[in-house]
């Protein structure tokens, strides 16, 4: 079943886009071939511009992206056993719910086979680690997956993910998943302390971005491009992007939410419809940059006193003593409408970096282990460094 992904915003398919796809496919191919493989490439293809392009080349990389080992993958999955599992009854009716995530015009016949995959993979990942908790919304993940990659490159694919990307959300409680939607106004009022503001006026709280946190907006969004589109960005960074993406969604919805009533239902009836035509890569370039501005080591203070699991695994990538733009932080103050904190903002927002360095940050930010004073020599031998560090250690 093939999803290619062609450029996501507002902007027509033209030809400067299929020459820059050609190109892209060659490096692709080139990242994939050289020994070790390139993964630090690949995520600059993961993140930039159409991301991965097609699933043929997503069951290549997603498996690089996510550091599963090939041997993993050869595996063929065991047999679930369904009586008698604390889980089934939950997941069977989950996942019978979930006809809209199947492409329409699919046979019946078909989608029922997928849908017996789906449980499948589900119980399989949770019966091999019983410290996982299910949680309603998981089933929007898994089948993105099994979709794309089928059940045996899923079930490697979505274990590594929920031992690791999606840990928080598999806990017994929500205190972390509830942590990691504390990092979501913090970013706004960073940005745009009007709409931060009007929303605590409003008293509207984070509850409407649950379900675009924990699917990774597989619920939320009807075009399955979309979807895969943002997954290739997610799986290329930091466990938190989600909750950034979040954040530019609202953000990017400015108009809207200051024209809204200033009440509590309203707000949040406005914010929990996603609009289906939303420029999806200038987005995601939008979310890559505001990491890098203020990533989640800046936040964590106003978040919360505690790191989540997830985060914790990574190291926050803070370019913040270099490459510093002295014009963009004017331009940063200058559009600053509080007077009271412009001299704060200037002196800890990092530069908007170019769409190449960009891509190119965000790639390393997932593999480095530190960068301190020596980001740009780090960047620069990407090459011979980034595919031998363990991702998830």
């Amino acid at each position: 079943m093939e999803h290619s992904t062609g450029v996501l915003s507002s902007s027509p398919v033209n030809n400067g886009w299929d020459t820059r796809r050609k190109r892209k496919l060659v490096d692709i191919t080139q990242a994939l071939c050289v020994s070790p493989v390139d993964v630090a490439a690949l995520r600059r293809m993961a993140i930039s511009e159409g991301g991965l392009l097609t699933d043929e080349i997503r069951c290549q990389v997603w498996p690089r992206l996510l550091n599963v080992p090939p041997h993993i993958l050869d595996q063929e999955p065991e047999t679930v056993e369904r009586e008698n599992n604390k889980d089934y009854n939950q997941v069977l009716l989950d996942v019978q719910r979930s006809l809209r995530r199947f492409p329409p015009g699919m046979p019946d016949e078909q989608r029922e086979g997928l849908q017996e995959e789906l449980i499948d993979i589900i119980l399989r990942v949770l019966k091999r680690n019983p410290q996982l908790h299910y949680y309603q919304g998981y089933h929007d993940i898994v089948v993105t997956f099994l979709l794309v990659v089928k059940e045996r490159l899923a079930t490697a694919l979505v274990e590594k993910l929920s031992t690791h990307h999606l840990r928080d959300f598999m806990d017994p409680t929500m205190d972390n998943t509830k942590h990691i939607l504390n990092y979501l106004m913090p970013i706004i009022e960073k940005v745009n302390p009007e709409v931060h503001d009007f929303m605590q006026q409003a008293e509207v709280g984070t509850v409407f971005a649950l379900s675009w946190l924990i699917t990774w907006f597989g619920h939320v969004l009807s075009d399955f491009r979309h979807v895969v589109r943002l997954y290739d960005f997610f799986l290329a960074c930091h466990p938190l992007m989600p909750i950034y993406f979040a954040a530019v969604i609202v953000l990017y919805r400015e108009e809207e939410v200051l024209e809204c009533e200033c009440d509590m239902a309203m707000v949040h009836h406005l914010l929990s419809q996603i609009p289906q035509d939303l420029p999806y890569e200038t987005l995601i370039s939008r979310a890559g940059d505001l990491f890098v501005q203020f990533p989640p080591s800046e936040l964590a203070r106003e978040a919360a006193a505690h790191e989540s699991t997830a985060a914790s695994t990574f190291t926050d990538f803070d370019l913040a003593s270099t490459q510093q733009r002295p014009d963009s932080v004017l331009r940063r103050r200058r559009r600053q409408k509080q007077a009271a904190l412009e001299e704060s903002a200037a002196n800890s927002v990092v530069a908007r970096p170019s769409a190449v360095r960009r891509f190119v940050r965000l790639a390393v930010m997932g593999l480095t282990v530190a960068l301190g004073a020596a980001a740009v020599a780090v960047v620069n031998t990407a090459l011979e460094w980034a595919p031998k560090l363990d991702l998830f250690p």
